[in-house]
C-alpha cells in the first residue's frame, strides 16, 4: 500500500482545494412579476415561462 513519504502541508492541501466551493445558482427576474426565479425554468409566482403563461392559476 502507497504511504506518501512527507506530510501534506496546510498551504499545499489549501492550495488544491481553492476551486472545491458551492455555486452559485443563476437568478434572473421574471418577466411577468418581477420576482426572481431560476433562469431557464418556470416562474413559481406567476407560472409564466417566456410570456407563456404554462401553469394556470
Amino acid at each position: 500500500m502507497a504511504v506518501p513519504f512527507r506530510k501534506t502541508s496546510k498551504a499545499r492541501r489549501d492550495k488544491r482545494r481553492t476551486h472545491f466551493k458551492l455555486a452559485v445558482p443563476g437568478m434572473v427576474k421574471c418577466d411577468q412579476c418581477g420576482e426572481l426565479k431560476l433562469a431557464h425554468h418556470v416562474c413559481k409566482v406567476c407560472g409564466y415561462y417566456k410570456t407563456k403563461e404554462i401553469i394556470k392559476q
